[in-house]
């Protein structure tokens, strides 16, 4: 029996509050497998497990708020060994009625073979009987990608079902699975995390516009939470009316924005706790580089020219690239400053400073960002920047960042110095390309450069080291068909 415990997603990180559970109690989970979903005073964050097996208790309740370290469920990794080795019993049973012999026609998968906590909260989500879908996954297992595709081949199964419905009247798909049924709310489809925010802020979910064929998402809340908000704000304006064409009183203008308000400000005293302490504890020293972004500019209006806009890549994938590669040349650059001094990171994970939509910094991280190619590592940082601002960034995306970039270009910034991010031991910030005069052999022309600046950790490493980072990430952009 192992114990899974409230994480630390972050240096300044004391304690965290359980938003939701995606598995229950007798689920099987593999290490990595999200479980759950926590507050922090940054955004709401995907926690992975890092643990196998079978989930035997949840000991703390969805809204609880808890110190980092206190176990949040147990899970008995014994079962699951068992689990595992039970098929390979050598020992013949006489009856063997309760497993028929297997079927070569492909059928419905049973529900055992959904081990993914994932695909049982899509499956509820989107109102499908996990027991009726044809698993494609190994050894019969459903994926994802099966519960989408059922989903939309059975959109007459949507649990939109009338509320005069009984539940005697449902159709028998419904009734197979509990986990399959639709949450009691007029049958709208919404996920649990939704639901809490329509309710706290006085919402209609049947009222919040979202896409079709999907259920309503806490993203959707939150915009028309806002336009609901800019609604009243718009009204209170006005005139007042005279009493007698008030229906009821109107909500309490206050409170709309009240929680949004707070979590803002729980947000920058956390950041502005985490960078107190670096400045208090961690010697900077700054560095800066002018590049020549000629080549590279280039070879992205060439690579580009036959891609849609949405595949189309920026500068900002080079830069990143580069300063992963840099790192993996220049490793004192790249891990933690512990009790014990520095360590260094087998691999590079990118962290990227992304502003809110909302106020406030989050710095997620592109795990082993050095590793992939310039295309998938654009993919990735489009992805990881859209969750983030949507708060379902996971666990490990915010604790294994080892070296920051801060791009500040887009803004107009010709250049940034930041602040080191504990316990890392640096930072990159990149300013705006702008076309300057620049002499290469002896000619003067114009040219598009870049300001590339590094913040340092002294007692990691000194000012010969981060030149010759600075000159590397130089290096690989000059050469943009190596990246």
């Amino acid at each position: 029996m192992a114990s899974f415990t409230m994480p630390s997603l972050g240096a300044d990180m004391e304690e965290g509050t359980l938003l939701e559970w995606l598995v229950r109690p007798g689920d099987v989970v593999s290490r990595g497998d999200i479980v759950a979903v926590v507050d922090t005073a940054k955004a709401a964050i995907e926690v992975e497990t890092f643990l196998a097996g079978v989930v035997s208790e949840l000991l703390v309740e969805p809204g609880t708020t808890v110190s980092v370290g206190t176990p949040l469920a147990t899970i008995e990794t014994a079962e699951a060994d068992a689990a595992a080795a039970a098929p390979a019993e050598p020992e013949p049973t006489p009856e063997p009625e309760p497993v028929p012999a297997p079927d070569p026609a492909p059928g419905p998968a049973p529900v055992a073979a959904v081990r993914s906590p994932l695909v049982r909260r899509l499956g509820e989500q989107l109102g499908v009987d996990l027991a009726q879908v044809q698993g494609t996954g190994p050894g019969g297992q459903v994926t994802r990608d099966d519960v989408t595709r059922a989903a939309a081949q059975s959109p007459a199964q949507s649990p939109a079902q009338s509320p005069a419905q009984s539940p005697a009247q449902a159709p028998a798909s419904a009734q197979v699975s509990p986990r399959a049924t639709v949450p009691a709310a007029a049958g709208v489809r919404a996920t649990p995390y939704a639901r809490r925010l329509a309710a706290e802020h006085g919402l209609d979910l049947a009222a919040v516009p979202h896409a079709a064929g999907r259920p309503i998402s806490a993203e959707d809340v939150r915009a028309a939470h806002e336009a609901t908000a800019g609604v009243i704000g718009s009204v209170q304006g006005q005139a007042a009316e005279p009493a007698e064409h008030v229906a009821e009183p109107a909500p309490e203008p206050v409170s709309v924005p009240a929680s949004g308000a707070a979590q803002s400000d729980k947000m920058r005293a956390a950041i502005a706790g985490l960078m107190a302490r670096s400045k208090r504890e961690i010697p900077h020293y700054y560095l800066s580089s002018t590049v020549d972004m000629t080549r590279a500019t280039e070879w992205l209006r060439e690579a580009n020219r036959n891609r849609s806009i949405g595949e189309r890549l920026v500068p900002a994938a080079l830069v990143c690239k580069a300063t992963a590669l840099a790192a993996t040349e220049v490793p004192e650059l790249n891990g933690y400053w512990g009790e014990d001094g520095f360590e260094a990171s087998s691999q590079v994970n990118l962290g990227m400073a992304v502003s809110l939509r909302g106020g406030g910094l989050v710095t997620p991280a592109l795990l082993d960002a050095s590793a992939v190619g310039v295309e998938d590592l654009m993919a990735q940082l489009k992805d990881l920047v859209n969750r983030a601002r949507r708060g379902r960034l996971r666990g490990r995306e915010l604790t294994e960042g080892t070296l920051t970039i801060t791009n500040l270009g887009e803004q107009g910034v010709e250049s940034v110095y930041g602040v080191i991010f504990p316990p890392q031991v640096a930072l990159v910030g990149v300013g705006r390309i702008a076309e300057r005069p620049w002499a290469v052999d002896g000619l003067l022309g114009v040219r598009p450069l870049t300001t590339v600046t590094l913040s340092a950790d002294h007692r990691a490493s000194d000012a010969m080291t981060g030149a010759r980072f600075l000159a590397r990430i130089d290096h690989h952009l000059q050469h943009p068909e190596e990246l």
